[in-house]
């Protein structure tokens, strides 16, 4: 096996068609086939199924493309480090985070960890929807910061950094803002805003409907900032991570009887697919003080 036939294999398995996985690769359709002959030889059994237009691949030959694929990316940060090593430059880490996690807890410690790698750039990107550790074994993030433990998977190191409560939200001069402790029936009589993008919404959903209080929000949102607008500035109220706040203007306080937390976690590919700058950041990570 050679690093070339590593580059067919995996644009075989993206494109699942001969023809255009030698156009990527840059060699003719036969010099491919031949290649992907010689790694079935070498791992004893067939990689795809060849069937005209609906060609799929093999359970081997989803196992190998999910090994060569961290091997893409692994070789691609070596020559990535390589070049800033020899230019000077610096490298840029991009890390994904999803649209509920509040910046405000992480600020501190990003810029903890630029001081400490002046050699790195962070570049932060909104999680998009369905989006999430597959794709940091993908590559197309290096790090993701999730609320909550992905599925278990060899190829991931999950790090748990915190948790936190969701508690009732209001603005600082709102009827409840006043009180130490907010009962069922005080959250529902004022006007609920649902925060769509919740990802235990269904949780809290469940928890005033088991106690008789059935919640029907007027206003529903996708983007926290519209959320914590409506609530900073009417007498509205929504059930938010407590770390989540970023709206001047908005208190939190505990709602009776609502336990309810979630756990932030740091996400990166496991073994040498992960940037050293990433594994260091990890690391300080699980050394940092989120309290």
């Amino acid at each position: 096996m050679d690093l070339n036939q590593i580059g067919y294999f995996v644009n075989l398995a993206e494109t699942l068609n001969f023809t255009a996985a030698a156009r990527l690769s840059g060699v003719s359709q036969p010099s491919l086939t031949r290649a992907i002959q010689r790694l079935e030889e070498e791992f004893g059994g067939p990689l795809i199924y060849r069937d005209g237009k609906h060609s799929r691949l093999t359970a081997l030959g989803h196992d190998v493309y999910a090994e060569f694929r961290s091997v893409r990316v692994a070789l691609s940060n070596v020559r990535e480090h390589a070049e800033i090593a020899t230019s000077g430059r610096r490298r840029v880490l991009d890390i994904a985070v999803a649209a509920t996690v509040g910046p405000g807890t992480f600020a501190a410690f990003f810029h903890s960890a630029i001081g400490r790698l002046p050699s790195v750039v962070i570049q932060v990107h909104a999680l998009r929807h369905g989006e999430g550790s597959d794709d940091v074994l993908s590559g197309k993030y290096h790090a993701c910061i999730l609320p909550r433990e992905p599925r278990a998977d060899r190829k991931l190191d999950v790090l748990a950094l915190f948790r936190e409560r969701l508690l009732l939200a209001c603005c600082k001069d709102h009827p409840l803002a006043g009180r130490d402790v907010v009962s069922l029936d005080d959250v529902a009589a004022y006007p609920y805003v649902d925060r769509l993008a919740c990802e235990v919404r269904r949780q809290v959903a469940g928890h005033f409907v088991t106690r008789a209080n059935v919640m029907r929000p007027r206003f529903r949102a996708e983007r926290e900032d519209w959320v914590q607008a409506m609530v900073a500035r009417t007498l509205a109220v929504c059930i938010l991570p407590e770390r989540s706040v970023v709206m001047p203007g908005l208190v939190t306080r505990p709602v009776d009887g609502l336990s309810i937390e979630r756990e932030l976690v740091l996400v990166t590919v496991s073994g040498s697919g992960t940037p050293v700058e990433i594994r260091e950041i990890a690391q300080m990570a699980s050394r940092y003080d989120w309290t």
